[in-house]
């Protein structure tokens, strides 16, 4: 199946909130137990303000911009981020925006922009997903 997009299409935004539970979670689906997404200690031997959501949690989490719009995760053909901050979680929670424009459609394929932004400070750069239309 493939989506129906369109050049320039704001695709609906939506905000996640990430509490410590949820790294736990994800840290048990995915087998990445590094202390740094659980533990205060182990963050700030790092010079980390406190834990810190998985990468791969916030890009996961942000490819949910295409896949809500489309129905169909299978329409994805392909992904691309780059990871430029990291999201940290304190112990009330943290809250990241995402949201997504249809910036250029080719041979079947819509090229879709993704942004990640925690507060005023984007977490995600040059996310792109790539996407069967019809």
């Amino acid at each position: 199946m493939s989506a129906q997009l369109s050049l320039g299409q704001v695709l609906p935004g939506f905000t996640a909130q990430l509490s410590r539970a949820d790294l736990v979670r994800y840290a048990g689906a995915s087998g990445d137990f590094n202390p740094i997404h659980w533990s205060e200690s182990a963050a700030a031997a790092l010079g980390l303000p406190t834990v810190i959501a998985h990468g791969m949690l916030t890009m996961g989490l942000a490819l949910r911009v295409v896949t809500e719009v489309t129905g169909d995760p299978g329409a994805v053909t392909g992904y691309y981020v780059r990871f430029t901050k990291p999201v940290p979680v304190p112990e009330e929670g943290a809250q990241v925006h995402f949201s997504g424009v249809v910036t250029e459609i080719s041979e079947g394929i819509a090229k879709v922009s993704i942004q990640a932004m925690l507060a005023d400070q984007a977490v995600l750069g040059a996310a792109v997903a790539e996407v069967r239309v019809d």
